[in-house]
């Protein structure tokens, strides 16, 4: 496996025989649960080295127009992305943000759409990370009624 591929597949976990991307982004729940505790500029950072990474993977790859689904580069730092409202990790602020990070991802509810439709690294890329800041955005007003 070439090293574009394994960064792309987020480790292999886009071949995943079924749901990919929720493989994919349970991946990146892992990842941002493990940097959490250090901050939020730890998790910040590996937000940033997925992106880049992802950039870089899928585009060397040359599989960005169709967006194949065992690319999951794109889900692991979008769910980062989404873990970015949290202050700590509780179970409960960690199944709101997986849960609302597929929800923006598998909707494509407006500008999420509008950047999938864009097809090269930018838009694989792009749609995850709106996703994620649509489902940062929620957890952030949610903490305002709810211990998260």
């Amino acid at each position: 496996m070439k090293v574009s591929t394994f960064v792309a597949s987020g480790a292999g976990s886009g071949y995943a025989p079924r749901a990919p991307g929720t493989a994919g982004s349970l991946v990146g729940l892992l990842f941002g649960a493990l940097l959490l505790p250090f901050g939020h500029l730890a998790l910040l950072s590996g937000i940033i080295l997925a992106s880049i990474a992802g950039i870089w993977a899928i585009g060397r790859g040359g599989s960005a127009a169709l967006d194949p689904g065992w690319i999951v580069i794109d889900e692991i730092a979008g769910q980062m992305i989404a873990m970015i409202a949290l202050h700590r990790i509780s179970i409960i602020g960690l199944i709101l943000a997986f849960a609302l990070f597929r929800l923006f991802d598998i909707t494509k509810w407006g500008p999420i759409g509008w950047a999938d439709q864009r097809h090269d690294e930018w838009g694989v890329m792009g749609d995850d990370w709106l996703a994620g800041v649509a489902a940062a955005l929620v957890i952030a007003v949610l903490r305002l009624v709810l211990p998260l």
